[in-house]
């Protein structure tokens, strides 16, 4: 690969990018580039089961979108897919609300994300960080998904959430098989290949739903008898809007930080080790100072990595971006991939600078829904990678086994041969 170019192959200028098949060899940067270049609002067809969508994918018109959520609202959904409106009603989590809805139900887990207290965090993840990568170095050859990227997040969220760490293995499998509903490696019940229909009112259309409202029920059960200082005290005994979350509410609730909380950061771990290993003259100055080059580094890994690809948003009311007229009741599907390769918004974006700043990247996504456990993200990719680099010398990945999604860009298997 050429000195600091992040992908060596952009893929197909013509990708069909609501395949999710397109996105096994990796994110079909060359299509978002013609995209950008030739129709940053470009109308695209889902084929024989979707009505189509508006592909926005510049950085300014991601934002626009995200933040005006008067003209674009969220609660038709965040997905492409269609949804009739009992499954939107069982189905619906805090990212499916609007404000002032969206902002209540915000308030309820807020105060544990903040980035004052997220850096309260940093030592406890820091020893579980130690713990792993101790047991795991050793073997040499592992795959660095399942030993390490996917053990990490999942575990301390449990730790603040209020769950027992023991379950995190079950939890994190639950959250496979749904957030990963698309690859037949997490699931039998393939989104796109096999009838659905009788899980519609169940997140992500999975069957995985079922077991994680089980144990929610339990966990609920066991506080509403024993409340603690948690997470999930909190969220059973709130009351918004002047009346307690219903059981559905709960459950739907603990499903998106479960779900949610674990996914992202494990794969952009899992990204950055790649960029990592393909850059060793970065790496090499980052070592020589680990911390004070850690936040620019966990920034341009965040904004290279992108796992969160989209999300969507439906126009309220007849409307316009970039001149391009869009009707009421479109769906307005934001690329953030692809805004975060904008040149509009870097000279370089398909260069990897692990000093980038400023990085005005939005992974996190912008506006009201901003990403909850942004901070935790932050806090989690920047310790991981002081501790795994003040650890080993040298290291090689092998081809990493991608994520069958258009909607997440997650790794499922990545060799890693210690040094």
């Amino acid at each position: 690969m050429a000195r600091n170019v992040l992908h060596a192959d952009l893929g197909d200028p013509n990708a069909d990018i609501t395949s999710h098949d397109t996105y096994l060899s990796g994110f079909p940067h060359a299509a978002f580039k013609r995209f950008r270049e030739e129709s940053p609002v470009a109308w695209v067809e889902e084929g024989d089961d979707g009505a189509g969508f508006w592909a926005i994918t510049k950085h300014a018109d991601v934002i626009e979108v995200s933040r005006d959520y008067k003209r674009f609202t969220a609660a038709r959904g965040i997905r492409i897919e269609e949804m009739a409106d009992d499954e939107l009603d069982a189905r619906r989590t805090l990212m499916e609300f609007d404000p002032p809805d969206h902002t209540r139900l915000r308030r309820l887990v807020q105060p544990g994300f903040t980035p004052k207290v997220v850096t309260t965090y940093e030592a406890a993840f820091r020893r579980l960080v130690g713990l792993v990568l101790d047991e795991v170095l050793p073997l040499g050859d592992f795959d660095f998904v399942t030993e390490i990227a996917r053990e990490l997040p999942i575990r301390m969220l449990c730790r603040l959430v209020g769950v027992p760490e023991e379950d995190s293995s079950k939890l994190v499998t639950w959250g496979d098989q749904m957030i990963s509903n698309a690859d037949p490696e997490y699931t039998p019940v393939i989104i796109d290949k096999v009838d659905s229909d009788e899980y519609r009112l169940l997140p992500f259309r999975s069957p995985a739903a079922l077991e994680i409202f089980r144990y929610a029920e339990e966990i609920a059960l066991q506080r509403r008898q024993y409340p603690k200082d948690d997470i999930i005290t909190t969220l059973l005994t709130a009351e918004p809007d002047g009346k307690p979350l219903t059981d559905l509410e709960f459950k739907n609730f603990f499903t998106l930080m479960m779900v949610a909380g674990n996914e992202t950061t494990r794969h952009t771990i899992s990204h950055g080790l790649i960029y990592l290993h393909n850059h060793p003259d970065q790496v090499a100055e980052w070592r020589r100072d680990l911390e004070a080059g850690s936040e620019a580094a966990t920034e341009e890994i965040l904004r290279a990595s992108s796992v969160t690809m989209h999300f969507r948003r439906t126009a309220t009311e007849d409307t316009e971006i970039r001149g391009v007229p869009i009707t009421a009741g479109d769906k307005v599907v934001v690329w953030y991939t692809s805004a975060n390769y904008d040149t509009d918004l870097l000279d370089d974006p398909f260069t990897l600078n692990l000093k980038r700043d400023p990085n005005p990247h939005i992974t996190f996504g912008t506006g009201r829904h901003v990403c909850l456990g942004a901070a935790l993200a932050r806090l989690e990719v920047r310790v991981f990678f002081e501790e795994f680099l003040s650890r080993v010398a040298d290291f090689k990945v092998g081809e990493p086994d991608r994520l069958r999604s258009n909607f997440i860009s997650g790794i499922k298997h990545l060799p890693v041969k210690i040094l």
